[in-house]
């Protein structure tokens, strides 16, 4: 299996699709790492299901980030850091649970979008609409990813959280959030595909490569892209490296803990190709069961 000029092969979309058709999945997630072909997989999925002639909807954790004026009052009355969207703490989780509850409810709906290049979230009345959908393909970087240990958050781990969070004040509450507020986005999620990277090292690499797409789609409204851009310009290559050390952390626990709690897993190789797909255990995720 291998991913050909930026897409993945037919036979393993063709794969993901039968096995995101199963009894009463409704939502499917899709996690993995920046840059590692989540929205690229969603689309394939969603063009395969269209062709099956299957109503899919694609929505990313991305499309629910807080606008940039609550992430400017979080970052002026809790941590500066928090100005920078990505970490858990910088979603509107209430508004992604009425969506996708929504979606499964079959009830018409607007599907929130970000401008990544313009930090901040695109007006409600240029959001795309969905009715009655069969499946909703629900792709994120960190999709399903369980808090740290307190005692893990204790050291630094990169020059970010030396520099501007030297009390630890930031990454406590990253964490925080990841394990009072996510939980019930994860009860969502029916099914869970993981697009395992090899290491953390190959995100800013990628990560670069997301951003030059993204500054290439720039025309095309409404395009989700992947990362942090700035101002409407995108980052540069030492703005992708500061980015990165934002999402190292949770990045880090994501590789360490996902294989064993997705239900399906694709291992890819630092060009991105699938080098091998396994089966979990069924129900391994943890999360309410699949819902009709």
């Amino acid at each position: 299996m291998h991913m050909a000029k930026g897409r993945f092969e037919a036979g393993l979309v063709a794969a993901m699709l039968d096995d995101a058709l199963r009894a009463d999945v409704r939502i499917y997630g899709i996690s993995g790492l920046q840059g590692s072909g989540k929205s690229t997989l969603a689309g394939q999925m969603a063009s395969e299901a269209g062709r099956r002639g299957l109503r899919c909807a694609v929505l990313s954790i991305d499309d629910f980030y807080l606008s940039r004026a609550r992430r400017l009052r979080l970052a002026r009355e809790v941590h500066p850091l928090l100005e920078t969207r990505g970490p858990p703490g910088t979603h509107d989780l209430p508004l992604a649970i009425e969506v996708l509850d929504a979606l499964r409810a079959g009830r018409g709906t607007l599907l929130p979008r970000f401008d990544k290049l313009a930090d901040d979230r695109i007006p409600a009345d240029r959001w795309p609409s969905a009715g009655q959908v069969d499946l909703v393909l629900f792709e994120g970087w960190f999709l399903c990813t369980p808090p740290e240990a307190p005692a893990a958050l204790a050291t630094p781990l990169n020059a970010l959280e030396r520099d501007e969070d030297a009390d630890g004040l930031w990454r406590r509450g990253c964490n925080a959030a990841l394990a009072r507020g996510y939980p019930a986005l994860w009860g969502r999620i029916d099914r869970l595909l993981l697009l395992q990277a090899p290491s953390f090292d190959v995100v800013p690499a990628w990560r670069w490569e997301a951003e030059q797409a993204l500054r290439a789609a720039r025309t095309i409204p409404g395009d989700s892209g992947e990362g942090m851009g700035g101002s409407g310009g995108g980052m540069d290559r030492a703005g992708i490296d500061r980015f990165v050390q934002h999402c190292e952390r949770v990045s880090r626990q994501a590789l360490r803990t996902l294989p064993g709690i997705a239900d399906r897993v694709i291992a890819l190789d630092p060009h991105r190709r699938a080098t091998a797909w396994t089966a979990g255990t069924p129900g391994a995720t943890g999360l309410n069961p699949p819902r009709s």
